[in-house]
């Protein structure tokens, strides 16, 4: 999928305003911390390793006050650890070259901020070829959220391995889930894939009880925010039921996602620290009320997977069983 989610482009960090999609494909030019905070927060660019690469731009543009910088930025988003990762190497650099000029600590910071976007389109590219051996021709395939193209610097982790299935000439299908309450999936990714010729079906999130029921779904394939040290895995809200019902209906239930997503500091789920975001976007979408004004609502942004319901995790160094993380990441343990 030929399409630049993130990139350093005239001194700003441009980025595909995601919450215009499918009406309509806007780019916006960040030219300054604030105002990527801002397109952080209000989900303009999204999706852990697209927020990695947005990150690591984010400190060059604060250069002449890193400390601060990190800072707003750690705070956009709390659950992505890709994010977290990226501004780590950031600092480590910026530390590294403190008594640079502002002009040339930019520089050495735009090096390294566009290695990183370099490793994540090989990273999603290895993802893609490990994920597609489990693919095959004929196979439905079922994916929740968006984990493509427009939420990382390539084509993807969850749909970049149907990008390379349907390369290798495989015939597959894909119900997408619709992912309330921002529609990710139905904006988002039925764009990509159907962008890609891939022949795609939208559903609500609860049709998938009864689709697999039909035995119409013969994996399911979904991304990460972050995964904890014993496998257990957070994404976007929605995804603990579809892990349930896989395992009921005896479905392979796959999580793709870089190394990178992987926070070995944290022991489990329990410990994923999961965003909590504004009712309204509950009780409404856009300018349209679907619910009372002074209703409660209650609006987790992300659930966590415990890692018995997953059969395996694609990284780019391999097909694991959430169990052997350690061993793949070179770790002990």
């Amino acid at each position: 999928m030929a399409i630049k989610t993130v990139e350093w482009k005239n001194n700003s960090v441009r980025i595909i305003d995601q919450t215009k999609l499918p009406r309509e494909l806007k780019f916006i030019n960040c030219r300054d911390v604030k105002m990527l905070v801002s397109a952080i927060k209000k989900l303009k660019v999204r999706g852990a390793p697209a927020l990695g690469v947005a990150a690591g731009f984010g400190v060059v543009l604060g250069a002449a006050d890193i400390k601060n910088t990190v800072r707003a930025l750690a705070a956009s988003r709390p659950t992505a650890v890709n994010l977290f990762w990226a501004l780590e190497r950031m600092k480590k650099v910026a530390y590294r070259h403190k008594n640079l000029s502002v002009k040339d600590l930019k520089k050495v910071l735009l090096k390294e901020a566009l290695k990183i976007q370099s490793e994540d389109k090989k990273t999603c590219r290895a993802m893609a070829g490990y994920g597609a051996s489990l693919i095959k021709s004929g196979d439905t395939i079922l994916t929740h959220c968006n984990a493509g193209a427009l939420a990382t610097a390539d084509y993807g982790t969850a749909l970049g391995v149907l990008y390379k299935a349907k390369s290798e000439g495989k015939k597959i299908k894909v119900y997408a889930d619709e992912t309330r309450p921002l529609l990710q999936g139905a904006r988002l990714t039925v764009w990509e894939l159907m962008r890609s010729g891939i022949d795609t079906t939208l559903i609500c999130d609860n049709m998938a009880g009864s689709l697999m029921a039909q035995g119409k779904v013969k994996k399911v394939f979904v991304g990460a925010d972050r995964i904890a040290a014993n496998g257990d895995t957070a994404n976007k809200i929605g995804t603990y039921p579809l892990a349930v019902l896989a395992k009921y209906h005896k479905i392979q239930f796959y999580v793709v996602a870089p190394v990178s997503t992987i926070d070995f500091n944290i022991k489990s789920g329990k410990h994923i620290p999961i965003e909590c975001r504004h009712a309204d976007e509950v009780k409404g979408f856009g300018t349209v009320k679907t619910a009372p004004a002074n209703s409660k609502a209650w609006n987790p942004a992300f659930d966590v997977t415990p890692h018995n319901l997953i059969t395996a995790i694609i990284t780019e160094k391999g097909i694991l069983h959430p169990s052997r993380l350690n061993a793949i990441a070179g770790r002990s343990g």
